[in-house]
């Protein structure tokens, strides 16, 4: 293992997490609200920010372009000035390629306050493929000139401007689906953009494209109809709560016989983990203030479940939830029909202990992109065994969290290495693992 003592979380497990912890906006939206300040001269306010990596990339990009940001972490609160755009240096911009997918979603404000966008290469999470071809074939459709050839990314202009369009995304992508936005509010004429993704960061998206003067409208079909206006202003908004850390921390208290309150935690976001939580075998209970997870004792259940997009089961919920199926009694299926290859960190699970067997067919019902082709994508998880602490690598974001979860419920010492990238959408993670009695340094 690498030797960065500042990457490395030596963990001693086999206690249970107890006590309560908070939790602030969703990664998976703020970045966007960030962005979407671009689109208007003046002021944005955005209130409930993490204290993220993802909210500090972001805010750099915003920089090199111009903009003022003042980001009050201590008080969750950016404040967004983007009185001024400008176009980055290709140099600075590219140095930070590679940190975040964000920079794509720059193309359509940039677009609009500029006449032009660059976009370095992009980075993320190796957890499968995420294409930006929805993205381009968007602004395409909307008017834009791609240029893919340009040796540092890919060059955008929009001669003539960019234009209303009917845009039909094959998948429900997110990404595209926020770029079909921000890209749509300032275009001329009407924009039909059906097969949409409708995750609740997205709504919230449209709540604060609303507040700046976006006329968008949302049928049940997954059809957004957005009229283009001539400008827009700045916003003031409270983010919605992070679901995805929320569960992650439920996750935890299940597999570590635990019982954590998770301040700021809200329901209507989580139904869907909330169901699956409680056939588990675990307990919860909504407050106004949060929600609270535990471990009610006895044996764990196991459940067959299936990812999919907003209403179903989140992907970025599973990974967290398979740590704590190593110690339900029976049969557990985990179907991935989001990202195909979303389950390399079962790897040192099973090193760890566990019996997990991946199998490349869908071994579920829903309908899967990823039939009768080459990736595993399906888990099968037999349960209860015994985990043992060991040195492990964090592979992605979700992972990596996934493996701090799986060193804490194991008995003895575990070395986690590379916790840098947990840092990326939770929020001073080991203060909360301090504040719920977590033997770690």
């Amino acid at each position: 293992m690498a030797e960065n003592t500042n990457d490395v979380l030596h963990v001693e497990g086999g206690k249970p997490l107890n006590g309560t912890i908070k939790v602030r906006g969703a990664k998976n939206f703020v970045s966007k609200a960030m962005v979407a300040a671009l689109l208007a001269p003046g002021r944005s306010v955005l209130r409930n920010v993490p204290e993220i990596r993802d909210v500090h990339v972001v805010s750099d990009l915003l920089r090199l372009h111009g903009v003022s940001v003042d980001v009050d972490g201590a008080n969750g609160v950016v404040t967004i000035d983007a009185s001024h755009v400008q176009l980055a240096d290709v140099a600075d911009v590219d140095t930070l390629s590679g940190s975040s997918r964000i920079p794509i979603l720059f193309s359509g404000p940039l677009v609009h306050r500029l006449g032009e966008a660059f976009i370095p290469a992009l980075g993320g999470c190796a957890i499968g493929g995420r294409p930006i071809d929805f993205h381009l074939e968007t602004l395409r459709k909307l008017g834009a000139t791609v240029d893919k050839e340009h040796e540092d990314g890919i060059h955008i202009t929009a001669p003539d401007g960019l234009h209303g369009a009917k845009i039909h995304l094959p998948y429900p992508s997110v990404g595209a689906t926020e770029q079909t936005l921000l890209a749509a509010v300032l275009a001329e004429g009407k924009t039909e953009l059906s097969g949409a993704a409708i995750e609740p960061e997205i709504m919230d998206l449209v709540a604060v494209l609303q507040k700046m003067g976006a006329v968008i409208s949302v049928d049940v079909d997954r059809t957004f109809r957005i009229e283009g206006v001539r400008e827009l202003k700045g916003f003031t908004h409270t983010s919605l709560t992070d679901r995805i850390e929320a569960a992650s921390w439920a996750a935890a208290a299940l597999a570590t016989h635990g019982d954590i309150f998770v301040k700021g935690a809200t329901q209507p976001e989580m139904m869907t983990f909330l169901n699956v939580f409680r056939k588990v075998g675990g307990e919860f209970d909504v407050t106004d203030t949060g929600i609270r997870f535990w471990h009610p004792g006895g044996d764990l259940k196991p459940v067959a479940i299936e990812t999919d997009v907003h209403p179903g089961f989140m992907t970025d919920w599973q990974q967290p939830l398979v740590v704590a199926l190593t110690q339900a009694n029976g049969l557990s299926i985990v179907h991935e029909t989001v990202y195909e290859n979303r389950f390399g960190f079962t790897k040192p699970l099973v090193q760890m202990g566990a019996t997990i067997q991946l199998y490349r067919e869908c071994l579920g019902s829903l309908p899967c992109r990823f039939q009768q082709r080459n990736y595993k994508h399906s888990a099968v998880i037999f349960g209860p065994t015994p985990l043992t602490g060991r040195d492990i690598d964090v592979p992605d974001l979700r992972g990596g969290f996934s493996h701090l979860i799986a060193a804490l419920a194991a008995k003895g010492p575990s070395n986690v290495q590379g916790i840098s990238l947990i840092d990326r959408g939770y929020a001073d993670f080991r203060g909360k693992l301090a504040a719920l009695g977590a033997d770690f340094d």
